[in-house]
Order: structure tokens, then sequence, then C-alpha cells
């Protein structure tokens, strides 16, 4: 199984980098950090074009999945306000924030580009 050696793999680097650094990793840290507070939700949104859903709020990151033009979909709305990421251009607009959402059709759900939907 890809999940088993992948973890196995992630506790090899951890147990590394303490003996190098004499601090503990920990794996995932970081992803769990960044997914926003979801306590509340903007429901049927739909983004004005397709997206790639991300990793991270980076165009870099990895992209998990698609949420489609005029699909119905969510987004986390904790605080209101969209997160602080990487710089991109989407939707005719140049901008650093990402909303943390996806289509009601899936059960993915990543960070997309805040310039694509209407909020």
């Amino acid at each position: 199984m890809k999940f088993k050696s992948l973890g196995t793999a992630a506790t090899a680097i951890a147990v590394f980098a303490t003996a190098l650094t004499g601090t503990v990793a920990t794996a995932g840290t970081a992803a769990a950090a960044s997914k926003p507070d979801c306590s509340s939700a903007l429901v049927n949104v739909k983004p004005k074009a397709t997206v790639n859903l991300r990793s991270s709020p980076k165009s870099s990151s990895t992209a998990l999945g698609t949420w489609g033009k005029g699909q119905k979909g969510g987004v986390c709305f904790g605080d209101g306000k969209p997160a602080t990421g990487g710089s991109y251009t989407a939707c005719g607009k140049t901008s650093n924030k990402w909303y943390f959402g996806g289509p009601n059709s899936t059960s993915k759900e990543g960070w997309v580009p805040a310039t694509c939907l209407p909020i």
C-alpha cells in the first residue's frame, strides 16, 4: 500500500532529522496548520472559471482536483477574509488572496484563487 510506505518514509526522515538537529520533526504539521477555520461556510458558490484545488495557497502547489465553472460548491468563511498566499493571475485579475473549499459534487477540497469566486 502506498500510504503505508509513505508513512514509513516520513517516520524515517523525521528520525534522521532528529538525529541531525536534535529537534523533533512532525510530518503533516504544516498542512494541518494551513487549513482555515471552517466553522462557517458560504454555500452555492459558483466559480467564474474552472479552477484547480491546490494543496496550499500558492499556484505552484499540488493540484488536488478541479472545480468547474458554474458548479455549485462551498468555501470556508470562518473570519470572512481570504487567506494570503502566493501571487497569481486568474480570472482576469492579479492577487495573492485564496479561499479554501470545493465543489458539492465531490469530497475534494483545496485552496482556490479568490479572484475566481464571486464573494
